[in-house]
Formats: structure tokens, sequence, C-alpha cells
């Protein structure tokens, strides 16, 4: 994996196997991709703790690791996942972190979203 271009991280996108929802992004390093292949549940890296944190290790949501795919420049993952506990996936509480609908309309720029 290529963790030059987000010194030391790259995103991964997180997929629920079976909906084919995207659930969440987070970001991993090198060590974080090690301890989810490994433990085969989702590590992150936490750019505000500054340390690594497994999703559910508080709250018992955790991410069960179907399959990895890395994209075409080996910067970024996709990670398709089981969802275990109650299946809400973000902090807010809700299954997913994307959420949160953003109006489009023609000519509009991303400074409008």
């Amino acid at each position: 994996m290529d963790y030059s271009k987000l010194n030391g991280l790259i995103p991964a996108v997180i997929q629920d196997d079976a909906t084919r929802d995207v659930l969440m992004v987070g970001f991993m390093n090198s060590e974080a991709l090690a301890r989810t292949c490994d433990t085969g549940f989702v590590t992150f890296f936490s750019r505000t703790r500054n340390r690594l944190w497994t999703k559910g290790e508080t709250s018992g949501n955790r991410l069960e690791v179907v399959s990895i795919a890395a994209d075409c420049d080996d910067d970024s993952l996709l990670v398709r996942v089981n969802c275990h506990g109650s299946g809400h996936v973000c902090h807010t509480g809700e299954r997913t972190c994307f959420f949160k609908p953003v109006s489009v309309s023609a000519g509009a720029g991303a400074e409008d979203a």
C-alpha cells in the first residue's frame, strides 16, 4: 500500500457486505491494516486521538471483515464487513455515517453544498 500521500494514512471505505450500503470512511496506517488483517475486525487510526482504535471497542458495534480490496493506485481500501451489535455504525446512532442529504442543483459548485 502507498501510505505516502496522506502522511502515512490511507482512506478505508467501509461497506456492508449484505446490503452494499456505505457505512463510513476511516483512515488506516500500516499498523491498523495489519491489526485488521490479523484480528478480522476493522481497526482504524484515529487522527483526533492519535492512536489505533478498533471500531466497536466501546459500543459493541464491531465490523467483521469479509473482504478487503485496494484501489488501482494502492492508496485506498474498500473493506466489506458484517456488522455486529446493533448495526448502527455512526457515532450519532445512525446506521451509516452517510445520512445527511446534500441538495444538488444545476451549476452548483462544491462551495454551495
